[in-house]
């Protein structure tokens, strides 16, 4: 697509870019803020009748079913379209394409390739976790705007490769939990920074599934991920065509160097490429509750000082493509402890038992309920006088990927911050990080945000 001029001469690219320079501060907290209906109001945002332009990297489960399938059902609501794909296998990019209807001469497998396009304005990054950190950075540094799924990245020393570039650029990030767009935990926050619960004393979630059972076990289907999107056969290294898989760069030196299909497929059971329950089903509570509980993102503020994390490995031991070794290195149950300066977080995760706790911020004054659409606050007895029995009604849409994607590309236009972004994804992952670290280690991490430094 050309650059053409608008009404006052500059061009589409630089009307963006402007437009990504003039971010306000504080949390985008509406999820509503997407384009408006009418002709009028589209015009009184800045760059509303320009048209953005999104490429992939990483097409697979999520990268598809989520970014390139929503993002082109959407596309004349957003005013989007999708230019370029890439990924290290050639049927994930077919099969991207069939629904994007990008051109043959944008497809890549190469990521350096593919961010030299000059007209790709913003990139989706749904790799496996281990890419993330270069695709993000390398995306913003290139100057485009980015959305990255969760877990943002693996390590803390990633995370704050990719806050420092967004800081530096001043380019939108949005990571992909889409809890963030759900209404009902901004409208919690507001009741805690108005002190209806007094001060905030611990939060609590879980995210819990129950994958397999004994007869899908007896026809080698396995737990949470072994039956996770595709697993064909006849793919790898050495295969032809569409079934190739660039093993090499998707390993990036770490895991056994002969073709795994299991690690390639399923590479979320595997820490040297993912990190299970920890950065796939936490980042659905962690960010969430962190806005929640009305946590600080300026300064050091918000860190968590100290995490600590346990389970194990319990039912999911079985592999059903290779009999003779263990199914997976990361726990089917986990939990996490979170200390902050001032607050505690728990959370709970589990692929082998579905019943989790309630959603809860415990204070000081009352207690606040999250369920369904609904925020309820529950006065302590002792603060009867104080507070009072209440419920907010919540009538948003939820946890919508699509909604999330909307909030993102709404930014990109009009300088706001993305619900879930960098301020807030960077803490968050900081306890990502020390609870997958604590769980392989068996130890509890201290971290101060002023070295950026931990230890355990």
């Amino acid at each position: 697509m050309s650059e053409s001029e608008n009404e006052t001469g500059a061009t589409r690219r630089e009307f963006l870019q402007k437009s990504a320079t003039t971010a306000v501060a504080g949390v985008a907290v509406s999820t509503l803020s997407y384009l408006p209906s009418t002709a009028a109001g589209l015009r009184n945002i800045i760059g509303a009748n320009d048209r953005i332009n999104i490429g992939h990297v990483g097409v697979g489960v999520q990268g598809y079913g989520a970014h390139c399938r929503l993002l082109y059902e959407n596309a004349q609501k957003n005013n989007t379209v999708q230019v370029a794909l890439c990924d290290l296998y050639g049927r994930n990019l077919k099969k991207a394409q069939e629904t994007t209807k990008v051109a043959d001469n944008r497809l890549y497998k190469d990521y350096r390739k593919f961010l030299e396009s000059k007209d790709i304005d913003a990139v989706v990054v749904a790799t496996s976790d281990n890419w993330h950190t270069d695709v993000a950075v390398s995306a913003l540094e290139a100057g485009k705007h980015v959305y990255v799924e969760k877990p943002m990245c693996k390590t803390i020393e990633e995370a704050f490769r990719i806050h420092d570039a967004v800081k530096k650029t001043k380019l939108k990030l949005q990571v992909g939990s889409q809890g963030c767009t759900d209404q009902k935990w901004h409208i919690a926050a507001r009741m805690v920074r108005e002190g209806k619960i007094g001060p905030v004393v611990v939060g609590q979630g879980s995210y819990m599934r129950n994958t397999g059972n004994n007869k899908q076990w007896a026809k080698g289907v396995g737990g949470e991920w072994d039956t996770y999107g595709r697993y064909d056969t006849d793919a790898g290294p050495t295969a032809t065509g569409d079934a190739h898989v660039d093993w090499e760069t998707f390993r990036k030196g770490r895991g056994p160097k002969d073709w795994d299909p299991d690690r390639f497929f399923h590479w979320r059971k595997f820490w040297d490429y993912g990190s299970g329950l920890v950065g796939d089903l936490f980042p659905h509570r962690l960010h969430p509750l962190f806005i929640a509980m009305a946590l600080p993102t300026t300064g050091l503020d918000g860190f968590p000082l100290r995490v600590s994390s346990g389970g194990g490995l319990y039912v999911q031991k079985i592999n059903p493509y290779h009999p003779d070794r263990p199914d997976r290195e990361v726990p089917d149950f986990t939990n996490i402890q979170v200390d902050f300066a001032d607050r505690s977080l728990m959370a709970m995760s589990s692929t082998i038992n579905e019943q989790g706790w309630q959603d809860t911020i415990r204070g000081l004054k009352g207690t606040l309920y999250f369920g369904g659409n609904s925020v309820k606050l529950v006065p302590e007895r002792s603060y009867a006088d104080e507070a009072e029995e209440v419920t907010e009604q919540n009538n948003g849409t939820g946890e919508d990927i699509a909604i999330h994607e909307s909030n993102w590309i709404s930014c990109i236009r009009d300088g706001k911050e993305p619900n879930c972004n960098i301020d807030i994804a960077v803490r968050v992952q900081v306890m990502i990080s020390l609870a997958e670290l604590a769980y392989r280690q068996s130890k509890t991490f201290t971290f101060d945000p002023a070295t950026r430094k931990y230890k355990g």
